[in-house]
C-alpha cells in the first residue's frame, strides 16, 4: 500500500492528465457530443493522422521562431528598463505608469494597428509577442533588485563600489528567484502572444492552423493544434525550470528533509 501511494504522489501529475483525458472520452460517448462541437479525444487523435509530419511540423516551426523571438526581445527590452526604473525615482514614476497603460491596453484591439503599422510577415507577430511578454518581467526584475538588503547596499557604497559591481554582483543574486519567476511566466505568454499574432496575420503556424480548422468546422483539427500548443508550453517551462536547477540552484528554497 505504501509503494502504492508512493508511485501515485510520484507521478501525479501524469495520473491526472489520464483520469482527465478519460473522463472527457466518457462524457463526449455518453452525452453524444458532436465532433464539431466539442470532439474526444480519440477523435482528435484520429484527426492528427490526417496531417502528414512535413505539415505540421511547419505550421510547429513557425510558431516556435515567433515564440523565442518574441520572447528574446521580451527580456532585452525588459532588463535596461528595469535598472533604469531601478536606480531613478523619477524614471520609476514616469515609466511604470506608462507600462500600466500599455499592459492594459487589449492586445487583439492593437494587433490590427501593429500590422497595419509594420506590414504582414513575422515582425508584427514578434512585436505582439514581445507586447504580452515584457510587462511581467519589468515588474517582478524591478522587485527583485529592489530587494536587496539596504545594510548590504549602505556596505557597497561605503567601499566605493561601482554602480556596474552593485547591479551585477549584490543586486543581481538577490534578484534571480525572481527572474526565474517571471521568465516561467512569461515563456507561456510568449505561447499565447504568437498565436494572437497568427490569429491576425499568418500564413502558416499552430494559431493560423487553429483558425483556419474552426472556420472550415473540423474542430478535431484545430485541437490536434491546441495539444501541439500545450507540449510546447510545458517544454518551454520545464527548459527553463531546467536551466534554474542546473545552474542557479543555489537561489531555490532549501527543502525541509522529510
Amino acid at each position: 500500500m505504501h509503494s502504492l501511494l508512493a508511485y501515485a504522489h510520484r507521478h501525479a501529475p501524469l495520473l491526472t492528465a489520464v483520469g482527465l483525458l478519460v473522463a472527457w472520452e466518457l462524457a463526449c460517448r455518453l452525452f453524444a457530443v458532436p465532433a464539431y462541437v466539442f470532439p474526444a479525444p480519440s477523435e482528435i487523435v484520429r484527426a492528427a493522422g490526417t496531417f502528414t509530419v512535413p505539415q505540421l511540423f511547419g505550421h510547429f516551426r513557425s510558431t516556435v521562431e515567433v515564440v523565442i523571438a518574441g520572447f528574446i526581445a521580451a527580456i532585452a527590452v525588459s532588463f535596461p528598463v528595469a535598472v533604469m526604473i531601478t536606480h531613478s525615482p523619477l524614471l520609476s514614476r514616469t515609466l511604470v505608469p506608462i507600462l500600466v497603460v500599455i499592459h492594459s491596453t487589449p492586445i487583439v484591439a492593437v494587433a490590427p494597428i501593429i500590422v497595419v503599422a509594420l506590414g504582414a510577415g513575422v515582425l508584427p507577430r514578434v512585436v505582439i509577442t514581445c507586447l504580452i511578454t515584457f510587462f511581467p518581467l519589468v515588474i517582478s526584475l524591478v522587485a527583485g533588485l529592489r530587494s536587496t538588503p539596504a545594510e548590504i547596499l549602505e556596505l557597497s557604497r561605503s567601499l566605493r563600489a561601482s554602480r556596474n559591481r552593485e547591479l551585477w554582483f549584490i543586486r543581481m543574486p538577490f534578484a534571480v528567484p525572481y527572474i526565474f519567476s517571471a521568465l516561467k511566466v512569461c515563456i507561456t505568454l510568449a505561447v499565447i502572444g504568437a498565436v494572437v499574432g497568427e490569429f491576425v496575420t499568418a500564413e502558416s503556424g499552430l494559431g493560423y492552423l487553429i483558425l483556419f480548422s474552426t472556420s472550415m468546422m473540423k474542430m478535431p483539427q484545430s485541437f490536434v493544434a491546441l495539444a501541439i500548443l500545450v507540449v510546447l508550453s510545458l517544454l518551454l517551462y520545464q527548459a527553463i525550470e531546467r536551466v534554474e536547477r542546473r545552474w542557479f540552484a543555489w537561489s531555490l528554497p532549501r527543502r525541509d528533509p522529510a
